[in-house]
């Protein structure tokens, strides 16, 4: 599979350091994805003690011990022959740990919820399913959302059709532009909502 692709196509975020002045403007919200994509994409102790501090701050629970494994993992696999097959393993192992760290705005969405305001409700799960990383996350979120928003059920079935081009490709430049623009298509329904009559 070429999951590690992932580590190229995900750079959504890269003009944020958690040091820079536009890092500390930004919400809440968006810092906890600024930071989880750093170490995601560049796993080191100083990006997972960027992550812990801001956790602590904002009163967020996180085993951050538990991470530490997949940072000497990396430094194992680095130079191997079989380097691309394990790291994409890795990938996979490091997603699931990153999507225990809910993105924030799953808890707009919940109060959304609890006010009935379903438009709302939708727009930010949508968000907050944007910002995940695990297909099984991803797809098990669209799958709560469905009921609320029909569309939830198709962006499922074109996001797996999308997992299986991503995990057929190739590794040369014009695969990895294709897989990109797929992806970023993808991204855009996603994150394109449709309205919702809230009296059904």
């Amino acid at each position: 599979m070429m999951l590690l692709l992932l580590r190229i196509l995900r750079l959504r975020i890269r003009a944020n350091t958690s040091h820079s002045e536009s890092f500390k403007r930004l919400p809440a919200k968006d810092q906890l994805a600024v930071l989880k994509e750093c170490l995601l994409n560049n796993p080191s102790e100083t990006n997972l003690k960027n992550l812990a501090d801001f956790a602590e701050r904002a009163s967020i629970e996180i085993d951050i011990e538990s991470y530490r494994p997949f940072l000497k993992s990396q430094l194992a696999i680095f130079g191997r022959k079989d380097a691309i097959a394990e790291d994409n393993e890795l990938y996979i192992a490091e997603s699931a740990w990153m999507d225990k760290i809910r993105p924030l705005e799953f808890q707009e969405a919940d109060t959304f919820k609890s006010e009935n305001n379903t438009q709302k409700y939708i727009e930010s799960s949508l968000e907050g399913i944007a910002r995940l990383y695990s297909d099984n996350t991803i797809l098990d979120e669209l799958a709560k959302l469905a009921p609320n928003y029909p569309h939830a059920s198709e962006l499922a079935e074109s996001y797996k059709q999308l997992m299986q081009k991503r995990d057929e490709s190739g590794a040369d430049d014009k695969s990895l532009e294709a897989l990109r623009k797929l992806k970023d298509a993808w991204e855009e329904d996603l994150l394109n909502v449709r309205l919702v009559d809230s009296r059904k």
